[in-house]
């Protein structure tokens, strides 16, 4: 998978409002081992996609002490992890992007490229 970390300089990101947080979701790269996987399949797993980078948070997100008592579960430039199928689902680019509930995320990853959606 390829992973997308850094903010695009020339397009202006949607900022997530309350206490919504901006994910970009890793593209699928051709190849998995010798085999070249199809568009379809790429899509299809990106959509399913079960990790992502935090792009931005919304301003209200980790604020609810009774909900978050030890505070925020992640920060921008953290990799996470997510239900698939997650958020509402945007294409800036040639990236996707979705935009979850801060009690969404599940876990926070060092490498996302050793995660991988179990079928």
């Amino acid at each position: 998978m390829a992973l997308p970390v850094e903010k695009p300089e020339d397009i202006k990101l949607p900022e997530p409002q309350g206490y919504k947080l901006l994910i970009a979701i890793p593209k699928v790269e051709e190849k998995k081992g010798s085999i070249y996987l199809p568009d379809q399949v790429r899509k299809q797993e990106e959509t399913a996609s079960v990790t992502g980078c935090v792009i931005a948070l919304g301003r209200d997100a980790y604020l609810n002490a009774e909900k978050f008592p030890t505070g925020p579960w992640c920060q921008e430039g953290d990799w996470v992890v997510f239900r698939s199928y997650s958020g509402t689902r945007l294409k800036i680019g040639d990236v996707e992007y979705r935009l979850i509930n801060d009690d969404t995320v599940e876990a926070v990853v060092e490498d996302p490229r050793i995660v991988e959606r179990a079928y």
